[in-house]
């Protein structure tokens, strides 16, 4: 049995206060698929204003090798992203981030929930045949604003995603405080109304909670989960600094002794973590 797992170093760098030159990324990227990580989540197509650090999308793109049965994945917020995710050499998936949080909405995507779901119905439209969608869910299992949240808001949600024609989903743990209980919960929930299949968690956590909330995703029936090497990334409004991506170097060889095959060489992880720990350290 196969896990899919999505290397995020996008979420890992874009909090970063300086700019990680366009090489120094491209080298990074190719380590990893050399590595044997098919699924990358590598940049996003936003406003350089809001996320400098990813003013190079187009150009990380054209210098990687043709996916080639990879996935190549960036986010995308509004109408001119999509537009030059629709232009971009080598991109196999564009990303949109949908809040189940009102006020996390507007912070994220300056726009209400109400205008983010016409958006999501022109995105499916727009990629059909050209690009895969995946929807991430935000904030799917509470927020820190006092917006209202369920699981049974979450599983709403879900449902009038798949009607739109929205196929992959990842619920996102955004805020990093759901514990493995309420996780476990909210994806056996979704998984005993949908179905496992193109059910994703994208979770945050502390050092210490990293493996018992990925623990908590398999044993819902979710075998697609997300995180970063060395951590690196995260949440920044957490209030926490200790919360960050899952660390793929422990959650790698965790998924792999439950006899789950990621197709990734672990020898390799230790090293990856290092670098990755290195560009944070030389560029956060």
């Amino acid at each position: 049995m196969t896990a899919k797992w999505v290397e995020c170093p996008r979420d890992a760098w874009q909090g970063f206060s300086r700019f990680i030159p366009t090489e120094e990324k491209v080298v990074f990227l190719r380590k990893l698929l050399q590595a044997g990580f098919r699924h990358l989540d590598l940049t996003s197509f936003v406003s350089p204003k809001w996320v400098p650090q990813m003013q190079d999308a187009e150009e990380v793109l054209k210098a990687l090798p043709p996916p080639e049965g990879r996935t190549y994945l960036a986010i995308v917020a509004n109408e001119k992203g999509l537009e030059r995710a629709l232009q971009a050499e080598r991109l196999t998936h564009v990303g949109y981030p949908f809040s189940l949080s009102e006020t996390f909405q507007r912070k994220n995507t300056n726009r209400s929930l109400a205008e983010s779901w016409p958006l999501v119905a022109e995105m499916v439209q727009a990629v059909e045949g050209r690009l895969g969608l995946v929807v991430y869910l935000s904030m799917a299992f509470g927020n820190p604003y006092g917006d209202p949240w369920s699981v049974e808001r979450v599983l709403e949600a879900i449902a009038r995603l798949r009607e739109l024609g929205v196929r992959e989903i990842a619920l996102a743990d955004t805020y990093g405080v759901a514990d493995a209980k309420r996780i476990r919960a909210v994806l056996e929930a979704a998984v005993a109304r949908f179905g496992p299949e193109g059910l994703g968690a994208h979770l945050h956590a502390r050092p210490e909670e990293a493996l018992a909330k990925a623990e908590a995703v398999l044993e819902a029936g979710v075998f697609w989960l997300e995180g970063a090497l060395a951590g690196v990334g995260g949440c920044p409004f957490a209030g926490d600094e200790l919360v960050g991506n899952l660390p793929t170097e422990r959650v790698l060889p965790f998924l792999e002794a439950r006899g789950l095959a990621t197709g990734v060489d672990l020898s390799r992880l230790p090293h990856l973590a290092e670098e990755a720990a290195r560009l944070k350290l030389r560029y956060a």
